[in-house]
């Protein structure tokens, strides 16, 4: 009896030694993927826990009427999804060209470095910088240094009712051999997998530039603004069977 006691106790405390080494957020895997309609109703989301956006990356820090942002995230073999609330009282995008000063409409930005290498993107794929709009459309930074669609990494859908915006995004993910233009398979993702996550929010109330940017992770020094280049800013995410 003793030495089922003694065993018992041995296997919790490695349990606990091994969670104590996990850094970063525990993301557990959905047995049933998400419908991505905008509407959190599905079994993933209860789940995960919401996390804060609330991190200020340029502009001075909003009032909460004017911007609020929590997320939860999940994922299977085929896809990380996202579900993203936004309370904001403006919704605008004054550029109906997606190509054109995409950064200063509101949208949801992902940032995501699939192996979590870090190390710099800026005209890469490294990692990615991907500009979600509020009509769909994704953009980020070619390998020509032009920006580029990438509505097949990204599928989205957002529902407003009054100031708050629930979105949902299912996001593929390609490793650093991706090009543009090429025959690019995205990878399957798998359990005790770490990926380098960020998740960003450009906020515009009728503006010519945008007047806030949050962010979901603390960024040291006066330059903030360094998640499209730096990948080595990102967070650390632990997917979990």
């Amino acid at each position: 009896m003793k030495s089922n006691v003694f065993f018992l106790l041995a296997l919790v405390v490695a349990l606990g030694c091994k969670n104590d080494q996990i850094t970063g957020t525990i993301v557990k895997k959905a047995s049933i993927p998400p419908s991505i309609d905008g509407i959190a109703n599905d079994t993933c989301w209860d789940d995960n826990e919401w996390l804060a956006l609330d991190q200020v990356w340029l502009g001075d820090p909003p009032s909460s009427e004017d911007f609020r942002g929590r997320y939860k995230l999940s994922w299977n073999e085929d896809a990380l999804y996202l579900l993203v609330e936004i309370t904001d009282d403006v919704l605008f995008d004054q550029n109906e060209d997606p190509l054109t000063l995409w950064w200063d409409d509101d949208c949801v930005e992902v940032f995501v470095d699939e192996d979590n290498s870090h190390g710099e993107h800026q005209y890469n794929h490294n990692a990615f910088a991907y500009h979600v709009a509020i009509d769909g459309n994704v953009v980020d930074l070619g390998q020509d240094k032009n920006p580029h669609l990438y509505n097949d990494h990204v599928i989205s859908k957002r529902r407003t009712e009054g100031n708050i915006s629930q979105w949902e995004l299912s996001i593929k993910l390609f490793d650093d051999s991706f090009t543009d233009g090429g025959n690019n398979i995205p990878r399957e993702l798998n359990a005790g997998e770490t990926i380098g996550f960020a998740l960003a929010y450009c906020d515009n109330d009728n503006s010519k530039q945008r007047e806030n940017f949050i962010g979901s992770e603390i960024v040291e020094g006066e330059d903030k603004n360094r998640g499209w280049i730096d990948a080595g800013i990102f967070g650390d995410l632990y997917l979990q069977e």
